[in-house]
């Protein structure tokens, strides 16, 4: 099967649900999950990174190769990938409604309010880089583009991420700067690892502090958000996912495409200072997309071997609960560097940071496989399901037979 512009026919299309697509799905969400948390990580570790200036304390060269890599690999593409996993998910939620007879458009609503709430928690009481919320908001744009065409959806996507990267491109024309203080910045990053180092309150009160710089960042990542949504949909509408061993030929031209031109642009987008760098965050948003669509075309295609299955089924209980994941990776990081817990801020040097996401990660795993064993959903996914179904939904597993 191809990935063509046109809508497939209804009977062309694989049924939702199939053993492998769930797998390969759960497991590519669970692979995001984990470059999410080695990306968010570091602002927990440090309060430097909301201020877009690295942390004095870690400027040794081991701490800025680290660093750089982070941005190289994983800083906007990771997020990039699971917002692409949203946008294909919604077209398995449609196909859903339509099987069961039900109006998907109250049910999405209620979903994406009970997303919007939780984000909002999460934003305050954990980590005020919270996605969820945006989520939510350009959610209701999707359903409102349901039932366009995989062409325009694609088209939409291009010029979405085109025309953020032009804004920022004038904008580095201009000369803007986005640190336009750098011992003003440094001095707030002080600030903000001092707040993380005390009691509940000083991190929530940084937390809410901080929600108005968080707005500026969305108007770069709400939209680039959007269009990898979009991908994910025109990917769910043609079952790129349920076929993947008939799409190896188009796979393969993603990562032919992709890992250059993405890795190109990740070179000039680390090497320019990330996201503090107006020039070089016009060549991450342009080529992140790509370099984020190698990633996913090359898991998948390990997924489809021996070996692949097996690291595929370790995953992707991980992937089932991937709210509750998120959310619980934030937890851990507040209880492993914020004064709440053991308050390592700013004591963690960054190749230790990396290390701790690891460990995090290597625990949600262990936890998500022995949760899914005996329950259907995770425990946040199961109350968004009530909250969206307006009913409780059978929790526990069926015993084997």
């Amino acid at each position: 099967m191809s990935f063509s512009v046109e809508d497939p026919p209804v009977s062309s299309r694989a049924p939702s649900g199939t053993f492998p697509r769930i797998v390969d799905v759960d497991a590519l969400r669970a692979v995001a999950l984990l470059l999410i948390l080695v990306v968010n990580i570091n602002f927990f570790a440090s309060g430097y990174s909301f201020h877009l200036v690295p942390d004095p304390a870690h400027d040794s060269w081991g701490d800025q190769t680290v660093r750089w890599l982070v941005e190289l690999l994983f800083t906007m593409k990771a997020y990039l990938l699971f917002s692409f996993l949203f946008g294909y998910s919604f077209t398995l939620q449609i196909d859903s409604a339509a099987r069961r007879g039900v109006d998907l458009v109250p049910r999405f609503r209620r979903r994406l309010a009970g997303l919007f709430v939780l984000g909002v928690l999460h934003a305050v009481l954990l980590f005020q880089g919270d996605i969820l919320t945006t989520y939510a908001l350009l959610g209701l744009v999707l359903l409102a583009m349901r039932k366009v065409r995989v062409g325009t959806a694609l088209r939409a996507a291009v010029l979405l991420t085109a025309g953020i990267g032009f804004v920022l491109a004038l904008a580095a024309t201009a000369g803007t700067q986005l640190v336009t203080d750098p011992a003003a910045a440094l001095a707030a990053g002080q600030q903000s690892t001092e707040a993380l180092q005390g009691g509940l309150r000083s991190v929530i009160t940084e937390h809410v502090r901080q929600l108005p710089a968080m707005f500026g960042t969305l108007l770069v990542q709400g939209p680039l958000a959007l269009s990898a949504f979009l991908f994910g949909y025109a990917a769910g509408r043609c079952r790129l996912l349920t076929d993947v061993a008939g799409n190896r030929q188009l796979l393969r031209r993603v990562q032919q495409v992709g890992y250059p031109v993405g890795l190109a642009g990740a070179v000039i987008f680390a090497s320019g200072g990330g996201t503090a760098n107006l020039t070089g965050l016009t060549v991450g948003v342009l080529t992140a997309p790509l370099l984020a669509a190698a990633y996913a075309a090359t898991l998948l295609r390990f997924f489809q071997t021996g070996r692949g299955r097996r690291v595929a089924a370790v995953l992707a209980p991980a992937g089932r609960m991937s709210l509750s994941n998120y959310l619980g990776q934030s937890l851990l990081c507040v209880l492993v560097f914020t004064g709440v817990g053991s308050g390592l801020a700013g004591d963690v040097a960054p190749p230790v940071v990396v290390l701790i996401a690891v460990a995090i990660f290597c625990v949600q795993l262990a936890v998500s496989a022995a949760w899914m064993a005996r329950f259907r959903y995770g425990p946040l996914e199961w109350l968004l399901r009530a909250w969206t179904e307006q009913q409780w939904p059978r929790l526990r597993a069926a015993d084997p037979a």
